[in-house]
């Protein structure tokens, strides 16, 4: 019954059912032939969703939501544009900078992908950026979201493994960043190459003083939102809840770009946007604990234990596994189905939770800009009007740089766990 749980996820998937139905019917159908009990579905599906640290997901999707309605994100391009000057490639420079930026406050990579991928975008493509290379780019840079404080992914990886998600979004910073820099090598060099950007004229209708004033609020956001984490001020909920009432208040009083109908449009998308989320968590944690009754998640960590003694082989294995799963399905699935698996491993190698939190989730983003699947490289490209196929080319060093970005966290653990131990988080 173990293997035809996965044989059926695996078969609905390719066919192309929608991810909480090709994790739910597999999970209902091996309960019922294993005898599981079927009214245990019922407990076990709220179950997964009964948990206090994913009180936090709903509220960050409301406030990214709520932000990116504001104009924070046009107000913080508008500043970094003119902080970075015009330069060959260097709308490349501020698309990356603000998609890293944005993702501390969204904590989503789609939802950074569509906030700076509908103004930058355009803006790149009038610049002479092609649009294939914009919609890579602004793909890649908002993959970092997931792995940038506060991350969703994080929230739910804690809420799984039981591990301190301050700690994990501490973790998170320097390795996010490093997998910004990253891209800007790549990015630099292609638009080098491509002369994007050579011969554009500034346009400086306002001082950079000016641009920065209106784009203060938005730039404490993170700040605030991260400084109350590391200084124990409050829980990543209560940090949600406070991202909601100050994204609300700027829209209200400081930039006064909201009203009433808007807000309600905000709640009614944000609410749609956290159900898809939530229902998709609560299927995977029924996959989970079906998986785990019938016996098949510790034959596969025996199986990969089994290969070999050593870790580092291990490790390269299970990254792999994550990488090629990253590519076809959500993060959040790849949590709640593979994570099962690793955590016999990770206990029996000692590894710590924080530095395999930080690693798998830095996978999984690159993952969103990988093809086939790519699911931020699907929304820019649609922003861009462009065929997915045509981003390939252009895709690719990025995808590499980033997988460079992750070697080097895997090989120096304390890029991962400086931040969390200095502010004695672990």
């Amino acid at each position: 019954m173990g293997i035809a749980l996965f044989l059926g996820f695996f078969f609905l998937l390719l066919i192309g059912a929608p991810i909480a139905i090709a994790i739910g019917i597999p999970s209902f159908l091996v309960i019922w032939g294993a005898d599981l009990g079927v009214p245990v579905i019922a407990p076990n599906f709220f179950a997964g969703i009964a948990k206090f640290p994913l009180l936090a997901i709903p509220l960050f999707i409301l406030a990214g939501f709520i932000l990116e309605r504001c104009g924070i994100s046009q107000r913080i391009i508008h500043f970094a544009n003119l902080l970075i000057g015009q330069r060959r490639g260097g709308l490349a420079i501020v698309a990356i900078a603000v998609c890293v930026f944005f993702g501390g406050v969204s904590g989503s990579g789609p939802a950074d992908a569509a906030a700076i991928g509908a103004i930058l975008i355009p803006a790149m493509y009038s610049q002479g950026y092609s649009r294939s290379y914009s919609a890579a780019l602004i793909a890649a840079a908002g993959s970092t979201a997931i792995i940038v404080p506060p991350s969703i992914a994080l929230i739910i990886y804690g809420a799984i493994t039981n591990t301190s998600v301050p700690a994990l979004f501490a973790a998170g910073a320097v390795p996010g960043f490093l997998a910004g820099l990253s891209l800007l090598i790549p990015a630099l060099i292609i638009a080098g190459r491509k002369g994007y950007g050579a011969n554009v004229k500034s346009e400086k209708e306002e001082s950079l003083w000016q641009s920065f004033c209106k784009a203060f609020w938005g730039i404490l956001a993170p700040v605030i939102i991260l400084g109350g984490l590391y200084g124990g001020i409050f829980t990543p909920t209560e940090a949600a809840v406070v991202a909601v009432f100050y994204s609300s208040f700027l829209g209200f009083v400081v930039y006064r770009t909201l009203n009433l109908n808007k807000m309600y449009t905000i709640l009614v998308e944000a609410a749609e946007a956290s159900a898809i989320v939530m229902l998709i968590v609560a299927f995977a944690g029924l996959f989970s604990w079906a998986g785990a009754t019938v016996g098949i998640l510790d034959n596969l960590a025996n199986m990969l234990m089994g290969i070999s003694d050593n870790e580092w082989v291990v490790l390269l294995l299970i990254n792999i596994l994550i990488f090629i799963g990253g590519m076809l399905i959500d993060a959040v699935s790849i949590f709640y189905i593979f994570l099962p698996i690793f955590m016999p491993i990770i206990s029996h190698f000692g590894w710590d939770p924080v530095w395999f939190g930080v690693v798998m989730t830095l996978n999984l983003a690159i993952g969103q800009f990988t093809p086939p699947v790519a699911v931020n490289l699907y929304v820019t490209t649609q922003l861009a009007q462009i065929r997915l196929e045509k981003t390939f080319t252009t895709v690719a060093p990025m995808v590499l740089a980033m997988i460079v970005a992750l070697v080097v966290v895997i090989l120096f653990p304390s890029l991962s766990l400086i931040i969390p131990r200095f502010f004695h988080l672990m």
